[in-house]
């Protein structure tokens, strides 16, 4: 299973390649679209493969738990990730604007914390339906238990992860030697 999760990865970053290469080098801009399309499909078959496995009879893993960590950050951060990468693309091989530089300072890095804190939230949420999905098909608890101990702990880095970027709403990060330090 630990195999197929990473050979999952591996196709995501495949078609994600193989659609931009399509759209900036070979100019196939339909079938760049039907490849960047086909990522969710990586999903489907990767907690369709999980499903199964633990239906045949396997004892949930960490790995197992992986898949469904995998589903919630591919949701959650794949349009995100696809756009970074689409940026550089198309600066490097389409005469595109230079990628944007994530803020570093003030309220717009605040603000770039706090959308990555959603966006974090968001993908523990996904993990968490994912999992109560799959705990609710497979129907057996002591089978699965170990899916809603990784749920349990990445709560707490979730939590912990709010803090620190709400944190810089209140105390903003300054540039070094900026005249606007706070005491």
């Amino acid at each position: 299973m630990g195999y197929f999760i990473v050979g999952c990865e591996i196709a995501f970053w495949v078609f994600v390649l193989g659609g931009l290469t399509s759209r900036y080098i070979f100019k196939q801009k339909k079938l760049g679209a039907l490849l960047l399309l086909c990522t969710p499909l990586i999903d489907l078959a990767l907690i369709v493969a999980t499903i199964y496995d633990l239906k045949d009879g396997a004892t949930a893993t960490f790995v197992h738990s992986l898949s469904a960590i995998y589903i919630g950050v591919s949701i959650a951060f794949g349009h995100k990730m696809i756009r970074w990468a689409d940026e550089r693309f198309a600066y490097r091989f389409a005469g595109g604007p230079p990628p944007t530089a994530k803020p570093k300072y003030g309220p717009e890095h605040a603000k770039h914390e706090r959308t990555g804190c959603l966006l974090h939230l968001l993908a523990y949420a996904i993990c968490y339906g994912v999992i109560t999905g799959i705990n609710y098909i497979v129907g057996d608890a002591a089978r699965t238990e170990n899916l809603s101990s990784t749920v349990q702990i990445w709560g707490v880095i979730v939590a912990i992860d709010m803090i620190i970027s709400l944190s810089y709403t209140f105390w903003p990060k300054q540039a070094k030697g900026s005249a606007n330090k706070q005491i």
